[in-house]
């Protein structure tokens, strides 16, 4: 976020508003939203710039998925849970919870991820499917003006892979539901509650192996019943999108040309296809 001042004192209004006591505000990730923790009130405040329009559809479903029991963040007890606006931006408020171990096992992250699709099973919402992902991808690609930096032979290998994968996922007709969207270890938190899901504009509708694409292998082995063929053509749908999107102009994301130009050469060096961990283990090692 180009603005983290003004974003950090909009979310600390908003809390004040709210009676929340908010000495501190400490960054926690900062993309296309900025997660601050507030304290001592110790809640955690998600704020965009306005106009970033699935606040609303991120609080109503993850109080419809809490309710049936899945494993998510919760909105902050004792304020409405709804979008608040202040000074250009959105603020949504969450329950912050201290992590208790660095990262989530294997085990441990493929069971939530599976009670977390039972659970949205559950759910009827009005949600976009994983091909408008897609369709985002490909305009970012098509449009030079979106995406000037990328070179025109990859901005055709792109336009390629990202038509061709579209197409081979569809033909497979696998059964599709409610799922995270990016539920990749950046989501997961590590908590005494066990591992809860966070950051939920993304979910859409798709085969559970879309999600599967964004995890790490050592989860999808302990994940049951997992189509190879598709996972395989969804991890190089997730690479090719990722891509994408890392060449999008403006961009935040710290090394994002690298991280895109490392996809690129994945995306061609061809199988094994690799999951964007091993991407960044690869990325760290240049």
């Amino acid at each position: 976020m180009t603005d983290v001042t003004r974003a950090i004192a909009a979310a600390t209004t908003v809390a004040a508003s709210l009676d929340l006591p908010t000495d501190d505000a400490v960054v926690l990730h900062d993309s296309n939203r900025l997660a601050l923790r507030l304290t001592p009130c110790d809640v955690l405040a998600r704020v965009a710039p306005a106009g970033h329009e699935a606040g609303q559809f991120e609080v109503e479903l993850a109080q419809r998925l809490a309710q049936v029991g899945c494993p998510v963040g919760l909105l902050a007890p004792g304020v409405e849970p709804r979008v608040y606006t202040c000074d250009g931006f959105t603020v949504t408020l969450w329950t912050y919870y201290e992590p208790v171990t660095p990262h989530v096992s294997p085990a441990d992250y493929a069971k939530a991820l599976e009670r977390l699709h039972a659970g949205m099973r559950m759910v009827e919402t009005p949600s976009p499917r994983f091909t408008d992902r897609i369709s985002q991808a490909e305009e970012i690609v098509a449009d030079p003006d979106l995406s000037p930096e990328l070179a025109d032979v990859d901005r055709v290998f792109l336009s390629s892979r990202l038509r061709s994968l579209r197409r081979a996922i569809e033909d497979r007709g696998a059964a599709e539901q409610l799922l995270h969207g990016e539920p990749h270890p950046g989501n997961v938190l590590s908590t005494k509650n066990g591992p809860l899901f966070i950051d939920l504009e993304t979910c859409c509708r798709g085969p559970v192996e879309f999600d599967l694409a964004h995890v790490t292998e050592a989860v999808c082995e302990h994940y049951p019943n997992v189509d190879q063929g598709l996972l395989d053509e969804c991890r190089q749908l997730v690479l090719a999108m990722v891509a994408a999107w890392r060449w999008e102009r403006g961009d935040q994301l710290p090394n994002g040309r690298r991280f895109g130009e490392e996809l690129l050469r994945s995306l061609r060096a061809g199988p094994p296809w690799p999951t964007l961990d091993t991407v960044h283990r690869r990325l760290d090692g240049l």
